[in-house]
């Protein structure tokens, strides 16, 4: 055991900086990085016995990369819908709507990839500095799209199996989803007493190669209806957080436009672009692992909380450019119409909200494979820009007569920064990316100048088969750390001291509040998903003014 951690994560190797991070994940999957003799590795989907193991020559490293998985590993469960490609058809249950993963046909029939872009460059990026033994990256790992099981395996209705078929024969796919969440507080908060909120989205898109021959376009709609009452203003007395996904920004709508763009492929599938009415979360800081939460689903909250960064499901005109330098990189751009969180809460009024700025996203994601089971992780940097200029925190809400005491005050646009990594730990239950554990963990900052929340920290983890027989359901656990600005902090110790009320919502100037979050999602049946869910809030409100909250829910979902 020694000798292999020290060939993994060697004492010293000129010119290569293996992260302390990886190290720590090898140490956890050093079971299945054996000496092997070099021998190719097994085609996708199939399950080939493990290669016999034998010493490599003297002096020679094993190569990750053609040593194939180990058997257990890639056992897939018994009537998996998802074929041994690991690629699923689009859109399907089992695959996030926020998916990033571009659906369209490639725009070049020669393309090596269907789901995923072409690199730039045959080359790889920082995989490359890794040792032998521990990059596996190879070009058919990138086919498989990073999704989360969002629904049960499978549809409810397998009858309309024949006539999906031929819609998506002529370039038309389509799901239609029903999410409902319950939560109760039964200890702390405000009052205790359960909330429900659901909601149900439609998503058809239209692959315009198929239809009229328009190589590389797509476009791509969704509507949704949400209803109910949420837990935490009422019940936990919570402003900032929402501690259920549904409901959120849009409210009690019967259809409230999310997606209306247009997608198209570009230099023989090495360039992505979409444009029209979308969401920001769609794909920027997020993750199908944020997504399997209830609370930092579709991105961390501190993200959420800005106007600029427009949020699932409100939509804002804009633009999105993705192309991948190597195969283990990515890069996208963005620009988008920045206006209030909770301007036109339908979706469908374009024109009449007020426009107040320019929204410039840039993210940065390696994507590297690890260890002969092929583990997945993603690393992602993100920042962006917001030229709307947003008032002073201190000088919110603050009575005229004490603006002169807070000093000197100025409108500012705003900045944000972020880092999401997750990585894979241990493979079971197939090929694809979601077959088993990951590790997550992030950290968001805003300006803290204009903002409400400042810094956020997350970590985490969504394990795979935590029951041997049960190979699709997951465990989901996350604390998250918030921190509320200082100038808003400030402003509120001036409000107090000045015998001023703070509002209902507010009972002392707020500092910060931490969640503990844990789920574990059950495949029930084909199309269904129930989810136990277990929330703990410790400082409600970000103060110490109200009892900590302790909650329990059920999510369910279900595909038709």
């Amino acid at each position: 055991m020694k000798n292999r951690i020290s060939t993994l994560c060697p004492a010293s190797m000129p010119h290569v900086v293996i992260p302390a991070f990886i190290c720590f994940f090898l140490l956890m999957t050093t079971a299945s990085v054996v000496p092997c003799a070099r021998a190719q590795g097994t085609p996708s989907g199939t399950a080939a016995s493990s290669p016999p193991v034998t010493a490599p020559p003297k002096g020679k490293p094993r190569n990750a990369e053609e040593v194939g998985p180990t058997r257990r590993s890639i056992q897939r469960p018994p009537n998996t819908p998802i074929p041994p490609s690991g690629v699923p058809v689009l859109p399907t249950a089992g695959l996030a709507p926020l998916s990033v993963a571009p659906i369209s046909s490639p725009g070049d029939r020669k393309s090596f990839h269907k789901i995923e872009l072409d690199a730039l460059s045959r080359d790889e990026g920082f995989s490359g500095m890794l040792p032998a033994s521990l990059d596996a990256l190879r070009d058919t790992d990138l086919e498989d799209p990073y999704y989360v099981p969002t629904a049960g395996t499978g549809h409810l209705v397998p009858q309309l199996k024949g006539f999906r078929s031929m819609l998506l024969d002529h370039g038309v796919s389509f799901a239609f989803t029903y999410k409902g969440e319950a939560m109760g507080v039964i200890n702390g908060g405000v009052e205790r007493g359960m909330s429900y909120v659901h909601e149900l989205t439609a998503q058809v898109n239209f692959d315009l190669e198929k239809m009229a021959n328009l190589t590389g376009w797509s476009v791509h709609t969704l509507v949704m209806e949400r209803a109910g009452r949420a837990v935490s203003h009422d019940r936990v007395g919570e402003y900032y957080v929402n501690l259920q996904e549904v409901y959120g920004l849009s409210g009690h709508v019967v259809a409230h436009l999310v997606d209306f763009y247009a997608e198209k492929k570009l230099l023989n599938n090495h360039l992505d672009i979409t444009f029209g009415r979308m969401a920001l979360t769609h794909v920027f800081a997020t993750s199908p692992l944020l997504c399997s939460f209830m609370v930092t689903c579709s991105a961390p909250v501190a993200l959420k909380l800005d106007p600029g960064f427009s949020v699932y499901p409100k939509a804002t005109w804009g633009s999105r450019l993705r192309l991948r330098p190597t195969r283990d990189t990515a890069i996208q751009f963005g620009a988008y119409e920045v206006s209030p969180l909770l301007s036109n809460p339908s979706g469908w009024a374009w024109g009449s909200k007020p426009a107040t700025g320019l929204m410039l996203p840039v993210e940065f994601t390696w994507q590297p494979f690890l260890t002969r089971n092929r583990l997945p992780g993603h690393y992602v940097l993100g920042y962006a820009h917001d030229t709307t200029r947003y008032p002073d925190q201190i000088g919110v809400s603050l009575p005229a007569a004490l603006r002169a005491s807070a000093g000197r005050q100025r409108s500012a646009p705003m900045d944000m920064f972020w880092f999401e990594g997750d990585q894979m730990v241990y493979r079971r239950g197939g090929r694809n990316q979601m077959a088993g554990g990951y590790l997550m963990a992030g950290y968001i900052h805003n300006t803290p100048h204009v903002t409400s929340i400042s810094d956020q920290a997350y970590g985490g983890l969504s394990f795979a088969a935590v029951i041997p027989s049960r190979l699709t359901d997951r465990l989901g656990i996350m604390y998250s750390w918030y921190h509320v600005s200082h100038r808003k902090e400030e402003g509120q110790i001036l409000i107090q001291d000045a015998g001023y009320s703070l509002g209902t919502a507010v009972r002392a100037p707020q500092t910060s509040s931490h969640i503990i979050e844990a789920y574990y999602a059950i495949d029930a049946a084909p199309g269904v998903l129930v989810q136990p869910e277990f929330e703990y809030m410790i400082y409600p409100g970000e103060t110490r003014h109200i009892p900590n909250a302790a909650l329990v829910g059920l999510k369910v979902i279900a595909n038709l």
